[in-house]
């Protein structure tokens, strides 16, 4: 069993950063794939970014290059620093455990959302 607890969000003007964290617990933490995912209204949920047990990585293309993930595996955590945030990154957004996908449906574990709104 994985439990995962998201913070880091809020409001923030156009063009400006927000470092989301994802705290989990259980001692399989590093032999997970790590997402993190968003759902903004009336659209589906999205994976923005994920990482490996290995720390290889993935973006989607309309966040490659201002979006960043990182774990620790050492401290249970996994980040997302997101700059240069616009008003269609505005979305709630999950941390979630399981394999290394793009599908939502190939992780097991999920954060309870963190709201990131982005004002222009």
């Amino acid at each position: 069993q994985v439990q995962l607890v998201e913070s880091g969000g809020g409001l923030v003007q156009a063009g400006g950063s927000l470092r989301l964290s994802c705290a989990a617990s259980g001692r399989t933490f590093s032999t997970y794939a790590m997402g993190w995912f968003r759902q903004a209204p009336g659209k589906e949920r999205e994976c923005v970014a994920r990482i490996n047990w290995s720390s290889a990585t993935y973006y989607a293309n309309s966040v490659k290059g201002r979006f960043t993930i990182s774990r620790d595996n050492a401290k249970n955590t996994v980040n997302l620093q997101m700059n240069s945030l616009k008003p269609e990154d505005t979305a709630v957004y999950y941390c979630a455990a399981g394999r290394y996908s793009n599908n939502a449906s190939a992780y097991n574990y999920w954060g309870q959302g963190t709201q990131v709104t982005v004002s222009s």
